[in-house]
């Protein structure tokens, strides 16, 4: 396995196309705005080096029979499944931002799974790709770039529909040695961090929607794949050179646009082709593993906001207020919630007919439906207890300056025995959670990270099993039809 210096250095030698704001972007590593989000990654390979995290951060390979990354595994059993889930909540801790790897390993495990199946009907050659891919992924120690979410155009079309026919990604040529392809995903959390990229399509499908059922591998810089890096609130704030204004200045995620501009993918790194039946299944199974994902890695950055909050009122010297106290429980109540959820859906897991384990797919989508709301009330109980001041602080320059710098000191003290610097530092953090870089991370990436809250409805309403319920109350009220 890599260590995270050795992952950096691979970085360097990827030839990405990446542009953010209109210009290219020839040194992705290093440049200032985009680093932090690489920092992120990096905490999954040097955390896979420490001793004291071995048993959540590895695992032994159940395809090579090497120690691997848990990020490259495929689930053998519920405790892998748990153990995913601690493994995400301890990277939210160390990071208090998104570490970018998860979307890869839950499409490792629904396209595994869905490969089986459709060779199975079909006597195709998906899985055996697959399997070769996912070995070579974990002999390299790679990170991989799970892209689902297409443009969608018109949401009240199909994808043949569309006035535009590249608003879902689609096969655009099929030639003897692989297909060419066409169009862009969204959102694309940490693909310029990534190695490879594994594509799903986005929705169920239809038989003429056939060229957009599609599922394959390529490199990140793949001839034809171009990334235009997302805006996020306060992101300019790392070019300043003030580490105290960013709040978190080690640590950060960044999305893209990823745009497949007629990409070539050999035959033997496809893994769905035109069976769009089994497009739902892919969507389905992946959605299920990635809702799972949002009760450990969120949970961890709320640890860490809970524990801002509660230094900022140390800091405001509110502590020992009873109403600031049961935010506090309160915080700690709906985070732990949402670590519950996470932890039932995968006790609950099953084997599916590939051998590798699903979870529950009923209690995945309420984790992620919790998800969906709990972090927003926690994120406004953080804002209450911080203050006001957490969005009308001035700057490091002025706590640093010769004529404002004494007046920062004097006027903004908090509790005695608190420096006004740890005081701003520990609001800016609060920001940056909230309200700035790590917002995507953590609130607003909540919502609708892994599909919208009405896609988890509909879910819950599929695996709901209301007529089974009828039957029980039926059978207590000794109703007979």
């Amino acid at each position: 396995m890599m260590t995270g210096e050795q992952y950096v250095e691979s970085m360097r030698k990827m030839h990405m196309q990446v542009y953010m704001f209109g210009k290219k972007i020839d040194n992705p590593v290093d440049d200032p705005i985009l680093r932090p989000s690489l920092n992120s990654v990096r905490a999954t390979y040097d955390l896979a080096q420490d001793s004291a995290y071995e048993d959540l951060m590895t695992v032994t390979s159940s395809l090579t029979g090497e120690k691997i990354n848990r990020f490259l595994h495929i689930h053998q059993s519920t405790e892998d499944l748990v153990n995913k889930v601690k493994m995400q909540r301890l990277l939210g801790q160390q990071t208090a931002a998104c570490f970018q790897r998860c979307v890869g390993m839950d499409a490792f495990n629904a396209v595994y799974s869905t490969t089986f199946e459709v060779d199975k009907k079909y006597g195709t050659k998906y899985h055996e790709n697959f399997v070769n891919y996912a070995k070579y992924c974990q002999q390299q120690d790679y990170t991989v770039d799970g892209a689902m979410t297409d443009p969608k155009g018109d949401r009240g079309l199909a994808p043949h529909q569309q006035e535009d026919p590249d608003m879902y990604l689609r096969i655009v040529e099929r030639r003897p040695d692989g297909i060419v392809v066409r169009g862009a995903k969204a959102h694309q959390t940490g693909a310029i961090n990534s190695q490879e990229i594994i594509v799903m399509p986005t929705i169920s499908m239809g038989p003429e929607d056939r060229d957009y059922a599609v599922s394959f591998a390529v490199p990140a810089d793949a001839e034809g794949v171009i990334m235009i890096i997302g805006r996020q609130s306060c992101d300019t704030r790392k070019l300043e050179g003030t580490e105290l204004d960013v709040g978190n200045s080690e640590f950060g995620g960044v999305e893209a646009l990823v745009v497949f501009d007629d990409v070539f993918v050999p035959n033997d790194r496809i893994f769905l082709a035109g069976e769009a039946e089994f497009a739902g299944m892919l969507v389905e199974r992946f959605a299920g593993y990635h809702r799972q994902s949002y009760g450990g890695c969120k949970v961890g950055v709320g640890d860490v906001l809970i524990g801002a909050s509660a230094l900022a009122a140390d800091y405001n010297g509110c502590a020992k207020a009873s109403h600031i106290k049961d935010k506090l429980i309160e915080m700690m109540h709906l985070n732990e919630t949402l670590y519950c959820c996470g932890i039932a859906c995968s006790a609950e897991g099953h084997a599916t007919g590939s051998g590798n384990y699903m979870i529950d797919l009923l209690l995945a989508n309420v984790c992620k439906q919790n998800v969906t709301r709990f972090p927003y009330e926690i994120a406004r109980l953080a804002e209450d207890i911080a203050g006001g001041i957490v969005v009308t602080a001035p700057s490091e320059a002025d706590l640093r300056g010769e004529v404002t710098g004494p007046y920062v000191e004097k006027y903004l003290k908090g509790a005695k025995g608190v420096s006004v610097e740890n005081r701003l530092r520990i609001l800016r953090l609060i920001e940056n959670l909230c309200l700035g870089t790590a917002a995507v991370g953590y609130r607003t990436e909540s919502l609708h990270g892994a599909g919208s809250p009405q896609a988890q409805r509909i879910m819950i309403s599929r695996q709901g099993n209301l007529p089974m319920k009828k039957e029980l109350a039926k059978k207590i009220a000794r109703i007979q039809d």
